[in-house]
């Protein structure tokens, strides 16, 4: 178990020095801003619609280790899905970031990302965590700001 819990600290520490998918879509078609006003976290999730895949997403932003590796591993995870899969990958995520019992989901489901499953041990880093997935969210539903408040 330490030595899953320390690659989960890698993936997590990978994801905040080397983002991906850490820059501006100019011709996005939904975007948002959100904020975690508890810590001062700031993002913006930037994406672009093609019928009904993501066809590019983004973020930008500053934030803390977790918030900016959450940003970015859910990039990775969600581009070039459907809507259907990317809003059904969204709800798992946030349902295993926030609840108090441990998740049936396993790393072939959702892959790096379920090295943020440990945050749940520490409640003051979830609104972190799920920062991005309120913003992407957001974005989709038309809100040009969201926090997590």
């Amino acid at each position: 178990m330490n030595e899953l819990t320390e690659l989960y600290q890698e993936i997590i520490l990978d994801h905040n020095k080397r983002p991906r998918n850490y820059y501006l879509i100019e011709d996005a078609t939904h975007s948002a801003e959100g904020h975690n006003p508890l810590c001062g976290d700031e993002i913006s999730v930037s994406l672009r619609l093609n019928g009904d895949q993501i066809e590019d997403i983004s973020f930008q932003g500053e934030g803390c280790a977790i918030s900016k590796a959450s940003a970015s591993l859910m990039t990775t995870l969600i581009k070039g899905k459907s809507l259907k899969m990317a809003k059904a990958e969204s709800s798992i995520i946030k349902q295993m970031l926030t609840s108090s019992e441990e998740s049936e989901i396993s790393i072939e489901e959702i892959g790096d990302i379920i090295a943020l499953s440990g945050v749940r041990r520490f409640p003051v880093r979830i609104k972190c965590a799920t920062l991005a997935w309120h913003t992407f969210e957001a974005a989709l539903n038309g809100d040009e700001k969201t926090t997590t408040e």
